[in-house]
């Protein structure tokens, strides 16, 4: 396999922070708790809608005590446009739970703490220590793991060893930034059905464009 070297990471970075300078968090928030929720009901749904409907949420409950209050019905009748409705009333339910008698109310800030959270896997624990605490971090969601193997930055059959190999890749300092970066690469050019290569800043480094392979 055609492995990226150093100049050619380097790059990529830079080449991306060019063409998306308003690279970021694309979920609305205020709070780490926010956030929490929001990640976990983005699962199978843009982030678009999800912000239509956190907006509301928000508005009128946004603790973990209050989430409580509403209960399941209620909370899933505040989520039912965004799919997958009663399991993400549950899980957010139970986090709620867990974040009252364990943490006193507060979002942790380590992964491994977010990770005891009912609904927090890797992926939504990386997504809100690194936008909510600023701790470096590199989720890997559907677009950074098909862009990452496009590109022949990754090439593990799953997203945590696909995570593994960029963290390898990119210095520390750079990963929750280029975790955006890739997410806008894969959202508005190299889209999971056809990639627009003809708009990507980085066809000298793809390894799908110089060599003719899908690599995902």
């Amino acid at each position: 396999m055609l492995q990226i070297n150093s100049d050619e990471s380097q790059f990529i970075f830079e080449a991306l922070k060019k063409k998306f300078p308003d690279a970021r968090c694309e979920l609305e928030f205020h709070t780490p708790f926010e956030l929490l929720i929001a990640t976990i009901l983005s699962a199978q749904c843009t982030d678009e809608r999800v912000n239509i409907v956190t907006a509301a949420l928000f508005a009128e409950t946004n603790t973990p005590e209050a989430i409580i209050a509403l209960g399941q019905i209620e909370l899933e009748n505040k989520i039912h446009s965004l799919g997958l409705y009663h399991n993400k009333a549950k899980n957010i339910l139970a986090a709620c739970r867990v974040l009252v008698e364990n943490f006193a109310g507060q979002v942790p800030e380590e992964i491994a703490s977010l990770r005891q959270l009912p609904g927090v896997g890797r992926k939504t624990a990386n997504v809100v220590a690194s936008n909510a605490f600023g701790i470096p971090a590199f989720a890997v969601d559907t677009h950074v793991f098909r862009v990452a193997h496009r590109l022949g930055l990754a090439y593990g059959k799953t997203p945590e060893k696909v995570e593994e190999e960029l963290m390898q890749v990119f210095p520390r300092e750079q990963w929750t930034l280029l975790h955006h970066l890739l997410i806008f690469l894969g959202r508005r050019i190299c889209v999971a059905r056809k990639p627009n290569c003809e708009k990507c800043p980085l066809t000298p480094v793809c390894k799908l464009y110089l060599c003719g392979e899908l690599l995902c």
